[in-house]
């Protein structure tokens, strides 16, 4: 059994090995895509796979629509010639359930996809066609956040950026340029409207590919590569709006044991592979069950019935206020804090961390006591529900195959929006006060600690990445186990009061004398970060 068009004709057998099969004629629908698409994505990696590409499969099935996706991808061309089209586009999705079993949809709602290089003409022109059609709706993107990024460390704008911005729409080579000059050809075939839809995990993200779009555009017009009137189109959100929107769901990279389940059910051809530009991608995607999609309901040129198939539409204050609940509360510090723990105490998957009764408090205290009471309601989803899902089944899914290693990557750019805002809000209000947070600098103790690269048996790990690492490391470099001294205090403080990495100055706030203590502990020798992690959080 191969995952390509010619196998999966043999229903019968792809059926009988379990695997759940599109209910929809295919080839029609791949015809009528191409002629008439009325959704393109950008980002052809796995959270596309696991979940905008269901959500499409699942109104194909129920024939609330009757046209597929194309995907496109601009940052790692393998992802297309080694998987999507080896396998005719199909690909199969294994939903990670927590009560232990697994459930595989040959997902077929991908008809096409294209490569965004405008150095290929053959393919270029493809994308130009797509853009110039009447019938598409909306385009949305999975490119991570540093995909709408056009400035260095420095903030000097990138090289391919400012050759782009000199060269004008015609060839350009940085992602959003060649974007810009996409919609560049659909304001010149008419002023088409459109939706430009970031479907990325960052705050505000409509308006960070905004920024990045009207940035180019306003340079092409200064250098008098386009007309004037594409910027005017570009701001009027009644022919281009860039809605914001929230999305929620866990796709780990493809897990070994999941290639394995799928070769025992028969599919051949299950292997991942790591592109030359490292990205895990395989046939197959392994994925929670779970999942959330919030957008602004911001459509200029009509929009497909998503919420038949679970999408949230609503007003951009409530996307906003989801996007909050999630990221300050309800959901990321409980990951954060989980991945620095499990860092320090040798564990290899989130899940297990919750077996352990001391750390499955720490987020419970975080999430509820901690920070549900300045959680503004959204509307859409109840808060304190949304935290039960989290602890009671997404975290402690034995099925899911995250690492604190992968979610501890970036932390020094986490913390100021994931703790720092719960702070914020503290000081902000009449009734709590800042000294009852307990475990928020409990998490920052641990994460200077976890700066040591020495676990808590006392043996050194590698840290995840982090642009971060050689700013804050020192700080803690002439700190060792068994310590007992303020020598280091004063350096750690110098840290502590750094605004750029928890949101707020924790000396200025009264927090850093607590985090210094917590800290203190952590260091007194092998075993002490359980320790301490024991005699505060119970």
């Amino acid at each position: 059994m191969r995952l390509e068009k010619e196998s999966l004709k043999n229903r019968e057998q792809w059926e009988a090995a379990g695997f759940l099969l599109p209910q929809f004629d295919r080839e029609t629908v791949a015809i009528a895509t191409k002629e008439n698409p009325f959704w393109l994505h950008f980002g052809a990696g796995n959270i596309f796979r696991a979940f905008q590409a269901n959500v499409v499969q699942k109104l194909l099935n129920a024939g609330i629509i009757d046209r597929g996706l194309i995907v496109a991808e601009g940052f790692d061309y393998e992802i297309i010639e080694k998987m999507n089209r080896p396998h005719d586009e199909y690909s199969v999705l294994v939903t990670l359930k927590a009560n232990g079993t697994t459930e595989k949809t040959v997902i077929g709602s991908v008809v096409e996809s294209c490569i965004l290089d405008a150095k290929n003409k053959k393919e270029y022109q493809r994308l130009l066609d797509i853009f110039c059609k009447s019938s598409l709706q909306m385009v949305s993107f999975t490119i991570t956040e540093k995909g709408y990024c056009l400035v260095d460390g420095t903030g000097e704008f990138l090289p391919s950026v400012k050759a782009d911005f000199l060269e004008g729409p015609g060839q350009p080579s940085s992602y959003i340029g060649k974007v810009a000059s996409l919609l560049y050809a659909r304001y010149k075939d008419g002023e088409k409207p459109i939706a430009m839809v970031s479907m990325d995990n960052c705050s505000h993200n409509g308006d960070k590919l905004f920024a990045s779009i009207f940035t180019f555009a306003e340079q092409w017009v200064k250098n008098q590569k386009v007309e004037e009137g594409f910027l005017s189109y570009i701001e009027n959100k009644e022919k281009v709006s860039f809605p914001w929107t929230m999305i929620d769901k866990i796709t780990p990279r493809p897990d070994a044991s999941m290639e394995e389940l799928l070769k025992r059910d028969q599919m051949e051809d299950a292997e991942a592979i790591i592109t030359s530009k490292n990205t895990y991608i395989a046939p197959f995607v392994n994925a929670e069950e779970c999942e959330y999609l919030v957008i602004e309901d911001a459509f200029p040129n009509g929009r497909p019935s998503l919420e038949q198939a679970g999408v949230m539409f609503t007003d951009r204050e409530t996307v906003d206020k989801v996007e909050k609940m999630k990221v300050c509360t309800c959901l990321n510090p409980l990951h954060t804090a989980l991945a620095i723990f499990g860092c320090l105490l040798g564990y290899k998957k989130i899940s297990e961390e919750m077996k352990n009764d001391t750390l499955r408090k720490l987020v419970e205290r975080i999430g509820y006591i901690e920070g549900l009471p300045v959680v503004i309601h959204p509307g859409v989803l109840e808060p304190k529900e949304f935290i039960d899902v989290v602890l009671q089944i997404r975290i402690p899914n034995p099925f899911m195959p995250d690492t604190p290693q992968r979610i501890a990557t970036d932390t020094s750019q986490k913390l100021a929006i994931r703790f720092g805002e719960t702070i914020k809000a503290y000081q902000a209000s009449k009734e709590l006060n800042i000294k009852d947070l307990k475990m928020i600098p409990l998490v920052f103790a641990g994460w200077l600690r976890y700066l040591m690269a020495v676990d808590d048996n006392g043996n050194t790990f590698s840290l995840s990445p982090d642009p971060m690492l050689d700013t804050v490391c020192p700080y803690v470099a002439d700190c060792e186990l068994g310590m007992d001294g303020e020598e280091y205090i004063s350096k750690l403080k110098s840290l502590l009061e750094k605004k750029e990495i928890f949101g707020v100055d924790l000396c200025q706030v009264g927090m850093a004398d607590m985090v210094c203590d917590y800290f203190r502990e952590m260091i007194a020798g092998p075993g002490a970060v359980q320790k301490t992690l024991e005699k505060y959080v119970k």
